[in-house]
Parts: C-alpha cells; structure tokens; sequence
C-alpha cells in the first residue's frame, strides 16, 4: 500500500501540471504526449447539514483525483459542480438540480471535448448519488460517436465498499452510509477539514417505511435486492424527514476513520490508471476494428494527434454531443 500524504491544499488555483484547465497550450500537448488519461470529477452542489459545505461531494472526487495525479502523471478537469439527483432531494435548500438529460448532456459534451483534444483515456471519478445517470451518458456517447477509446465511471464508494460498512458488517464505522453522516464527513475531514465545521454537526435518524432488507442505503454496499435508487417512495423525502441536511449521526465522524478507506481506494484508483496505461501507452488506443464499423479513413482521421495534418475533429462524426 502506497503511503498517502493528506489532507493537503487543493490545486484547483494554482499553476501546478495537474488540471488541465489551468495548463497552458504548450503544457497540455506535452502532458499529453507522455500520459493522455484524464480524470473527469463528477460533483454536485447539495445540501450536507450545517456543519459541512454543499460542495462536499465535488471537493471528495477533485482532492482524490489530485493526490492520483501527483502519483501517476495523469490530468485532472475541473469538476462538473451541478448534478443530477433522485426525486427524494426534491426541495432541499442548496441543493441545486440539474435535469437528468441535461446532466447527461453536459457529461457526453464534456468526454467529447477532452476526447478531441487527445485524452482518449478517461475516468469519470464520481462523488455524488448520481450513479445510476452516468452510465447512460457515456454509453449515449460511445453509441453516437462509435469511437476507440477507454471510458470508466467509477464511483468513489464502489471501489471500496468494505471500508464504508459499519462495525456489525466488518466496516469501521458505527452507522451505515447515508447522507453527509458519519461515513461521509469522515472522508471530508480527511481530505479538506478547511470546509467542515464539527461544531455545528447534529444526528439524525434514517427512516424508511419497509423493512430494512430490502432497500439498500447510499453505494448500495450492502449488496440488498433494491438499489437505494431503486424505488421512489419507500421513504421519506429530505425536506419533511430530513431538514437539517444530514441523514445520520454527523457527530461521530472523525478523519481516522476514513484513512485505510481513503488509502486503499486512492490505491486502487492507481492501480487502474496503470492497467489502463500499460495495456495502451500514450496515443495508443483499444483496436477500432474491434470497436467500430465507421469506415478506416474516417477513423484515421480523427484519431490523428490534434492539428496535426490530415486530422479531423470528432464533432465531424456529429453535433451536438
């Protein structure tokens, strides 16, 4: 296990190689050149309780995606901050809802372009219960553009659902995860306690109408018949059950117990990022005969190295994404 150094400042503002958005032309052809995969934060903006900011889910992906970064020579976009959500966040104050087909429209846009400027190895890192959405948007991209390339969605959560359980399950917590609780505000304060407030946490109880069985809570860890995205009404709404923001024992949470969680699923994401990479070094691709029926010179064309002669942009194939 690789010894992880965190929290640390973020690098959303400053002039370190790591976000993309923040390069300079010359430094994105080179970073290309020696790495082309990029990681793409999936966030949102949603109410997490009074003592934690609604960037939360946004900040988890972008501080993991950095740390990853520095460790492998991959780059970092700048995060989709507005998300899709189920219908039981309905009305939350803070919580800002994009529309799932707009949502699914910003994802396919945003894979496009990075596509089309040479990172055709992407990870779409989500931190946001929006997993069962962005599937869906990458499979409408792969469909429409019918491209070579690596596309992987991976929600933090699924990568390591042993270390989100709670005591009784062999996880390290007391609770279960739900919602800006015990398990989430652990891996924020391990990763930015800049923007969490412990003084302010309050507990809540979950509730739901069925018998615990059969609905599994947030990252469906506990493997149960139902997804929590599943079902629409075997529970309560947020804002009548739930307004103070926080569903579950927020006071609990402590940055210690997210660290071996923390350390394994940034392990993990090297891990992938190196499996991607060795199978298909920089500006090399899965086989497009294997992939595609678009017609070879057509997909000549656009898997050229960007302006570079003879190149054609993917939007050529189609718009808008």
């Amino acid at each position: 296990m690789v010894k992880w150094d965190f929290p640390k400042k973020g690098q959303m503002e400053t002039a370190s190689q790591i976000y993309f958005q923040n390069m300079t032309g010359a430094q994105i052809r080179e970073r290309v050149r020696k790495n082309d995969l990029i990681v793409v934060p999936l966030g949102s903006t949603e109410a997490h309780g009074p003592h934690a900011c609604p960037g939360e889910d946004t900040y988890l992906v972008t501080r993991m995606a950095e740390l990853v970064a520095e460790k492998t020579g991959c780059t970092v976009a700048m995060p989709v901050w507005y998300g899709s959500h189920p219908f039981h966040h309905m009305g939350m104050p803070g919580t800002v809802m994009v529309d799932d087909d707009a949502f699914k429209a910003v994802v396919r846009g945003v894979m496009a372009g990075f596509w089309n400027a040479g990172f055709r190895k992407q990870i779409l890192l989500n931190g946001h219960g929006q997993e069962y959405v962005i599937p869906s948007a990458m499979h409408q991209f792969a469909k429409k553009y019918q491209v070579p390339g690596v596309f992987v969605n991976v929600n933090w959560y699924h990568a390591i659902p042993n270390y989100v359980k709670d005591k009784e399950h062999g996880g390290p917590f007391e609770t279960a995860f739900v919602h800006a609780d015990e398990v989430e505000t652990s891996f924020a304060l391990a990763l930015f306690p800049e923007f969490i407030d412990m003084k302010e946490a309050v507990n809540t109880q979950p509730k739901g109408y069925l018998p615990p069985k059969h609905v599994d809570k947030a990252g469906n860890v506990y493997q149960k018949p139902v997804n929590w995205y599943g079902q629409v009404g075997c529970g309560p709404v947020e804002v009548f059950a739930y307004p103070e923001g926080c569903v579950g024992k927020a006071t609990l949470a402590k940055a210690e117990k997210a660290e071996a969680g923390l350390s394994a699923l940034l392990d993990y994401l090297v891990e992938l990022h190196n499996d991607i990479m060795n199978k298909f070094p920089p500006g090399v691709l899965p086989p497009a005969e294997e992939l595609t029926q678009r017609p070879k010179e057509e997909i000549e064309a656009v898997t050229r190295d960007p302006l570079q002669k003879g190149w054609r942009h993917i939007y050529t194939l189609g718009y808008p994404p």
